[in-house]
């Protein structure tokens, strides 16, 4: 069984929304020949998206062909607006939530859904979370890195995840038992990343490695201990840095150890001649294209916390998922059973 955690979806079509809200910004879809459409922001083209976005029945198909059970549907990061009026996001998530939900209730033994929520406002992101684990049976929300500053709101600065306004989203979770799956957008210094598509292959990994060292050295894992937590694309760039990360916490406590006393290690995977390994708070997905990037992974993480994840259906994915992890000869069928579907089912709080 394969359950491919990190997925992205949209419905077919929506309004269009700069009209809809009365100002610009907001994605829209131009379905310019069959089977295809373009992502448009203003008059920029964003993305070309083809009928495996929004189409179930393509999906499943491309499934089959690799041997996919169930894909974990989210939408599209771009889609979070977090910029936007607060009422405006939340009427734009209620309007994805409810196609995830509908897609999910038409397959569900192919289909678990994440949420997205209006984190400009964490109370109405609360409430959105609840809404759609209790009434819509989606597993938990896919968030972003950080939240963008909110010229309707008056805030000039960005949230990171560890920002005390956030908490309430973090307690909703956790008292539902929600998943929460991190997934990076509008990355830091992108103004210097113009060429080379640079803030995918540099802005993103940092972004996360950020959104994981925000989470730590906040203490957002010691005040919320049963929050169940993941990040895309591996951690990013978190795994490779961790021994640099460790070592300012030791010599400059009084620079990073101002939140948490915590070392970030403890966070990791931890072996115990007696125990066995005990697997690292949170869980990071599998999709960093290199054998022994994945072999880094599992030994910073354990197998108990990493998921097959493809990005699915976007060029940076893994093309066949969970190829890689069969690939890695030593992995007995057992931890390969757990990085293909176990780490997922118990994440999500699949039965």
């Amino acid at each position: 069984m394969k359950i491919d955690l990190h997925t992205h979806i949209l419905p077919h079509d929506w309004p269009d929304l700069d009209a809809k809200y009365g100002y610009g910004g907001f994605v829209r879809l131009e379905h310019y020949k069959p089977c295809c459409a373009r992502m448009m922001i203003g008059d920029r083209v964003f993305r070309e998206i083809t009928d495996n976005v929004w189409d179930p029945k393509r999906r499943i198909e491309e499934c089959d062909r690799d041997k996919i059970s169930m894909q974990v549907l989210s939408t599209v990061p771009v889609m979070f607006s977090y910029w936007a009026k607060p009422a405006d996001a939340l009427d734009l998530s209620r309007r994805l939530n409810d196609h995830i939900a509908e897609v999910v209730r038409a397959h569900p033994k192919r289909f678990a859904g994440l949420a997205t929520v209006p984190l400009q406002d964490p109370d109405l992101a609360a409430d959105e979370l609840e809404r759609c684990v209790r009434k819509l049976g989606l597993r938990g929300a896919q968030v972003g890195t950080h939240v963008d500053p909110n010229p309707h709101s008056g805030r000039i600065d960005t949230l990171n995840l560890d920002n005390a306004a956030l908490q309430p989203v973090w307690s909703a979770a956790e008292q539902l038992g929600a998943s929460i799956f991190v997934h990076p957008w509008d990355m830091a210094g992108k103004e210097r990343m113009p060429n080379y598509w640079l803030p995918w292959l540099v802005g993103m990994p940092a972004e996360t490695s950020l959104a994981i060292c925000s989470m730590i050295f906040g203490g957002v894992f010691e005040r919320f201990p049963k929050l169940r937590v993941a990040f895309a694309h591996g951690g990013g760039a978190f795994p490779f840095t961790i021994g640099r990360i460790e070592h300012a916490f030791h010599v400059r406590p009084d620079l990073v150890a101002t939140e948490n006393k915590t070392n970030p290690r403890k966070y990791l995977a931890r072996t115990d001649n007696r125990k066995g390994v005990t697997p690292a708070r949170f869980y990071v997905d599998s999709l960093v294209h290199d054998p022994d990037a994945l072999r880094m992974l599992l030994k910073l993480f354990g197998a108990q916390r990493v998921a097959l994840g493809s990005d699915y259906p976007f060029p940076l994915g893994e093309a066949h998922p969970g190829k890689l992890i069969e690939s890695i000869k030593e992995l007995s069928s057992k931890e390969k059973a757990q990085l293909l579907s176990g780490t997922a089912r118990e994440f999500l709080g699949l039965p």
